[in-house]
């Protein structure tokens, strides 16, 4: 895959502005974007899908915190290979899963625990940006692997209040 960063042009770094992301991306969809060379070469026609393609990939890429953190990771050089997950992590992990298990059916329940996991969440994110900054990809990995946790379990949660739970108050 291409380099997303590159591909929109834009500074590679966790922090991006959604706004300016938003806005370079319509900038290179109205450049590239198959309708606006409909008359032109075979080979033209085709880059220009490959560009509308390319684009596409890197927002989506971009947009998402854990991808744009992955992709950053390879940009910066770090090893493909994810850390080892923590055995405290784990462990916590499991402890939520179960707690998540028996409060089927309780929307309450249900609600902290998101919170508690959003929370934690949060945290995490504010640190991996700090652990980009600081440029230490070790910690920025680990803090990755962390994350993918949460969103997995915030995931198991969104689909046990669609079975039926209804959605706790915001």
């Amino acid at each position: 895959m291409e380099n997303p960063f590159d591909v929109l042009g834009l500074p590679a770094r966790f922090a991006l502005d959604a706004a300016e992301l938003e806005r370079r991306f319509r900038d290179v969809q109205r450049a590239v974007h198959p309708d606006r060379h409909a008359g032109a070469a075979p080979a033209v026609r085709r880059a220009a899908l490959s560009g509308a393609v390319s684009a596409s990939q890197a927002y989506r890429t971009l947009r998402d915190e854990l991808a744009r953190a992955e992709a950053l990771l390879t940009v910066l050089g770090a090893p493909a290979a994810a850390p080892k997950a923590d055995p405290a992590l784990l462990m916590e992990m499991m402890t939520l899963r179960e707690s998540l298990e028996e409060a089927r059916g309780d929307v309450r329940r249900i609600g902290a625990l998101r919170a508690e996991v959003e929370g934690a969440r949060a945290e995490a994110l504010t640190a991996l940006g700090a652990a980009f900054d600081a440029q230490d990809l070790p910690r920025a990995a680990a803090l990755l692997g962390r994350l993918r946790y949460h969103r997995r379990f915030l995931d198991e949660v969104a689909a046990l209040e669609d079975d039926g739970a209804p959605p706790p108050a915001r």
